[in-house]
């Protein structure tokens, strides 16, 4: 009776301690949120924005607060929700921190083929997002059946990923340099990472995103566990490995295509979010709705700090960027320092 009780408690302690971290994270979130509403170019009082957003007619504060900071930092915490719980999915399922979504070339996709709409098409607003999210479904595919070879092995599909992804970045650097003048901002975007110019319609299709995709993948988080232990003791144990595959990479590519439709493939924020995540929970239990919540964290703060901490404004994916480089390179020097390999 001892031992199952201490097995209990055991448990319960750290269901205890898993709710704790998700509960610091949700003030993070809500803290970065109050934050940009609150700050900008001019600072708000609290009790203004909460007026606002009661509905209460507050003069110019209403425009400041319902049209620029509101769409802004929801579509931050959509879009960095959908990045962290994509970019978690494929670390997990590859065994691999480095099989994040931007790395492996499916970002790249979405935001190739947005630039081309806008340079060579002239397209632009919800057409281009469609075709986002259609070219990061496809490129994802692509690069799964090129990495076919008796199964899609994770060092191979992060090589072939790699490879992907800087041929469509080349595309990407040379339709840049046919862009008209009128048409290179709105491009740039796709490049970098941003929402500015972010709109509360865009919120609409990032929820959609989120409720049956990171439903999917929540339904199947225990097969997917599963599976990162190897095929053969998912197999042993029952699980449909190749559904479950099909499920979960569909799921994953599917939130990061909508999450860079809206904002733009953010540098880093699907390749840090798994990683930070588990060292604030010590890996317990699944890292989905951790990273989720890291991800949203992520995104909203560095839209903060670019917008109102540092010197100049900066798009979200120039801040993300300069704080994920650093985490890769010292991820790559510690695994080649343990022995591992890619």
């Amino acid at each position: 009776m001892s031992l199952v009780a201490d097995i209990a408690s055991l448990r319960q302690g750290r269901r205890r301690k898993r709710r704790m971290g998700l509960a610091a994270l949700a003030a993070a979130l809500m803290a970065g949120i109050a934050l940009t509403l609150a700050v900008g170019q001019s600072v708000t009082p609290p009790l203004t924005v909460m007026a606002t957003l009661l509905g209460v007619d507050t003069g110019g504060d209403a425009f400041t607060i319902r049209v620029l900071r509101l769409p802004r930092a929801v579509i931050s915490a959509l879009a960095g929700a959908c990045f962290g719980m994509g970019g978690v999915t494929f670390q997990t399922l590859l065994r691999n921190p480095l099989a994040s979504p931007d790395i492996i070339g499916i970002s790249s996709g979405a935001s190739a083929a947005a630039v081309f709409c806008i340079v060579m098409l002239h397209l632009s607003g919800t057409i281009v997002s469609v075709v986002a999210v259609a070219a990061g479904l496809g490129v994802a595919l692509l690069i799964y059946l090129l990495a076919w070879k008796g199964g899609a092995a994770g060092a191979r599909l992060i090589l072939v990923g790699i490879g992907i992804s800087a041929m469509l970045q080349s595309f990407t650097a040379y339709l840049l340099t046919q862009a008209p003048s009128w048409s290179l901002q709105q491009a740039l975007r796709w490049m970098t990472g941003s929402v500015n110019g972010a709109e509360l319609g865009q919120a609409l299709p990032l929820l959609l995103a989120l409720g049956i995709f990171g439903s999917v993948l929540l339904a199947l988080r225990r097969d997917l566990e599963t599976l990162a232990m190897g095929d053969d003791m998912a197999a042993g144990l029952g699980v449909p490995i190749g559904l479950v595959r099909i499920g979960v990479v569909v799921a994953a590519v599917g939130l990061v295509a909508f999450a860079t439709a809206a904002a733009g493939p953010v540098a880093f924020v699907a390749f840090l979010s798994g990683p930070v995540a588990a060292r604030l929970l010590r890996r317990n239990g699944s890292l989905l709705m951790p990273a989720a919540l890291t991800g949203a964290v992520l995104v909203v703060t560095a839209d903060f700090a670019g917008q109102v901490l540092l010197p100049a404004r900066y798009p979200v994916g120039i801040v993300t960027g300069v704080l994920g480089a650093p985490f890769l390179v010292l991820l790559i020097a510690r695994d080649n320092r343990s022995g591992g390999s890619l």
